[in-house]
C-alpha cells in the first residue's frame, strides 16, 4: 500500500473534513480554540468559508478529534461521540495573513493556540497518533457507578436483588456488586447494563 493510499484510508472517517486532498509541502497542523460543543459546526463553517474565498490551495484538512464511547445509563447501553479535546480542532494549512484571518474570523473560533500571538504548528507525528487513537475500534465504557453506590440488579438469576458497588471496571464495562444472599454478602460480577442505580 502506497503512503498516499494509506494516508487517505486513515483519514476516511468523520473525524477529518477534507477541503483539498492535494496538500502543499509547506502546510502544517495548527490547533484552533473554539467554543466548547461547537467544534463540528466550526469545522463545516470553516470549510465553506475557505471554499468561498478561493483558498483551497492553502487550507487542506480540518480534524475534530473524537471517539465512540459506550455509556451505560439506567441499565441501557448507548454509543455516544466523545470529544477528545472539547473546544479544540486542528487545521492543516499554510500559514499566511489571509488564511490566518479566514480561520480566526470564522464564527465560533476564539483563536489559535501558540506562543504569544504566533500560532505554533504541531508535529506531524502527534497528529498521526491522535488520528489513530480517535479511530480505534474498541469503544470505551463509561459508567455512572462509584464504589459504595446502592444498586439494583436488572437481569440474570439475581434480578431484583439490591446491593452495593464493590468495584468498577471501566475497561471491560463490568461492575462487582455485593448482594445479600441468606444473610451473607455475595460478590457478583455484572455488566453495566445489568444494574441500575437506586
Amino acid at each position: 500500500m502506497t503512503e498516499e493510499v494509506k494516508q487517505t484510508t486513515e483519514e476516511q472517517n468523520d473525524n477529518v473534513v477534507i477541503v483539498n486532498a492535494d496538500v502543499a509541502e509547506d502546510a502544517h497542523w495548527y490547533v484552533v480554540h473554539t467554543y466548547s460543543g461547537h467544534e463540528n459546526k466550526v469545522a463545516i463553517t470553516l470549510k465553506q468559508r475557505v471554499e468561498a474565498s478561493g483558498h483551497t490551495d492553502k487550507v487542506f484538512k480540518i480534524f475534530v478529534p473524537h471517539q465512540q464511547k459506550i455509556v451505560v445509563s439506567e441499565g441501557k447501553k448507548r454509543s455516544v461521540e466523545e470529544k477528545l479535546f472539547p473546544g479544540y480542532l486542528m487545521v492543516l494549512m499554510t500559514m499566511e495573513d489571509n488564511t490566518w484571518y479566514i480561520v480566526r474570523s470564522t464564527p465560533g473560533v476564539t483563536g489559535f493556540v501558540g506562543m504569544g500571538t504566533t500560532p505554533t504548528p504541531l508535529a506531524e507525528s502527534e497528529v498521526r497518533t491522535l488520528m489513530k487513537f480517535a479511530k480505534m475500534e474498541a469503544p470505551r465504557f463509561e459508567a455512572k457507578f462509584q464504589v459504595g453506590d446502592p444498586v439494583k440488579v436488572n437481569d440474570g438469576p439475581f434480578k431484583e436483588f439490591l446491593g452495593k458497588v464493590d468495584e468498577v471496571n471501566d475497561e471491560q464495562g463490568k461492575v462487582r456488586v455485593l448482594v445479600s444472599v441468606f444473610g451473607r454478602e455475595t460478590p457478583l460480577e455484572l455488566d453495566f447494563a445489568q444494574v441500575s442505580q437506586l
